[in-house]
């Protein structure tokens, strides 16, 4: 078939490739002329696996092709699928006027009948709008179809390629047969095809997503609830997700969700219920507790360096530095780092300071840099220290930084006056042009642990599952590990000498 993706975008090029991959002819359009000559050399914009190497072969191949011109790419297709944003205005609704400015484009451009695909998530009823739209501006024919995505960054090709469902929401017999046909070669894996009418299509998008943010949102209160009354949350999960009518599937506690669909979606069908005089509450508790999942670590850290514990962290790692200043210590050690091999934490459990994120902790992301000074005595708890931090982007195999729980990590701690070098796989070019100069950025994992008070894991990347433990404790100034994906075992992280706090659990 004949095929025009209009914006090329994570959603657009994602479509655009996996339907030339199966043997249509693509023409992806993007008005970003730059974007579209470092595509038509094999260069992706994006960070997603596999994709790259797909892109090259369908342009080598000639069934994929990139364009600004969007009356040839429209008089050329029979089927046009649009997939531009739709940002979040000031109140959280959706921003239609890149679909609309695409839609008028899209009708002036037409020549005779044309399939014309929303793949944007867009309001209930927006279907309806651009269909009207377009007979306003042209005499030719056309369906509009709502064609929802439900790809999970890092594996969005296998989701697209082998899909668990595939949502068509269409009226007309003739436009569902051309559906159903365009995506026979994704569906031999048994994949449910599902027709419905286009505002029930619509609403599917979001209904899906806030689910997903709703479990984890759910989970992570549970963890915080776990921290009160000394439950292990991973155990907990367990337990929950062996009930075949929950399943496991969103259940990790960590430091809530991010990206480029869930914080969005979720602001947008508040704003969808609200104008519909339908308040949500359960969806608008999802996203402020999200919001307020972000700060766990935070919180944990202040408490934790304004206790006299964390004062005491010198002769508890090394007895033998007793009488030492901690800035004479490490002066002194800077080479091997405190709690290096053979060095373990002399922890007595019942000194360790109570980290529970509770209602009084709540305050904090509230509170500027002044008052939080004011509230320890004058001075920032984490003042002067510096934080290694393991993971920025919102989650793994992937680049995107947008609403990551390491964006509000970063800027408290840069308020709080501490400083702070990191390190990701895949965001650290995005991570610059964030923060610029403000941060460090390091080479690998271990050097962003170099002479670092403590490590703030925020991403559970593969490459960060199993690392050295014993170059770890060589690198870091004081063993000390905050944990926001629970990612480690914190009996063996003891063990290991490490003072190590974690989500949820004892």
């Amino acid at each position: 078939m004949k095929i025009c993706v209009i914006g090329t975008g994570y959603v657009g090029l994602v479509a655009g490739t996996c339907f030339a991959e199966s043997g249509n002819d693509v023409i992806c359009m993007d008005v970003d002329e730059a974007k579209v000559v470092q595509l038509q050399k094999g260069k992706v914009p994006i960070y997603e696996p596999g994709l790259g190497e797909l892109i090259r072969r369908n342009v080598v191949e000639e069934r994929l092709s990139f364009t600004t011109d969007l009356p040839r790419a429209v008089t050329s297709s029979l089927i046009i699928f649009m997939a531009v944003g739709t940002p979040a205005g000031e109140d959280g609704s959706s921003d239609l006027s890149h679909v609309m400015a695409a839609t008028r484009a899209i009708a002036k451009a037409m020549d005779g009948y044309k399939v014309i695909v929303n793949k944007s998530t867009v309001p209930v009823g927006t279907a309806e709008k651009i269909g009207r739209e377009i007979s306003s501006l042209s005499t030719f024919p056309c369906d509009v179809v709502s064609n929802p995505e439900f790809l999970k960054e890092g594996a969005a090709i296998d989701d697209f390629m082998k899909p668990a469902r595939v949502v068509i929401g269409a009226e007309k017999a003739r436009v569902i047969e051309i559906m159903k046909e365009l995506y026979a070669p994704f569906l031999r894996t048994g994949a449910r095809v599902l027709v419905m009418d286009t505002r029930s299509a619509e609403m599917t998008k979001y209904a899906a997503n806030a689910m997903l943010a709703s479990r984890i949102s759910f989970m992570n209160e549970i963890a915080n609830l776990c921290d009160h009354v000394g439950a292990d949350v991973n155990l907990v999960r367990q337990g929950m997700g062996g009930d075949r009518r929950i399943g496991s599937s969103f259940l990790f506690p960590g430091l809530g969700y991010g990206g480029s669909c869930f914080p969005k979606d979720i602001r947008a069908l508040v704003q969808v219920a609200s104008e519909n005089d339908y308040p949500l509450k359960l969806i608008k508790a999802v996203e402020e507790v999200n919001e307020l999942q972000k700060h766990v670590l935070i919180n944990k850290m202040v408490r934790f360096y304004s206790s006299g514990f964390a004062e005491d962290l010198d002769r508890l790692a090394f007895p033998e530095r007793a009488g030492q200043t901690s800035r004479q210590a490490s002066a002194g050690e800077s080479e091997s780092g405190l709690g290096g091999d053979g060095h373990a934490l002399l922890l007595d459990a019942e000194k360790v300071p109570d980290l529970t994120f509770d209602s009084s902790s709540q305050e904090l992301p509230l509170l500027s840099a002044a008052e939080i000074e004011k509230r320890y005595g004058g001075q920032s708890p984490v003042q002067g220290k510096m934080f290694a931090i393991w993971g920025l982007s919102f989650k793994p195999q992937t680049d995107d930084m947008r609403e990551a729980p390491s964006l509000i990590i970063i800027e408290q701690l840069l308020k709080l006056r501490a400083e702070v070098q990191v390190y990701d796989p895949e965001a650290m070019e995005e991570a610059r042009k964030i923060f610029g100069k403000r941060i460090g950025y390091a080479r690998n994992n271990y050097e962003a642990l170099k002479e670092a008070d403590a490590l703030i894991l925020v991403t559970e990347w593969n490459e960060f599952r199993n690392p050295d433990f014993s170059k770890m404790k060589r690198l870091l100034k004081y063993p000390v590990v905050f944990d926001g994906r629970n990612q480690y075992n914190r009996h063996e992280m003891r063990e290991q000498g490490f003072l190590y706090f974690s989500v949820g659990c004892p």
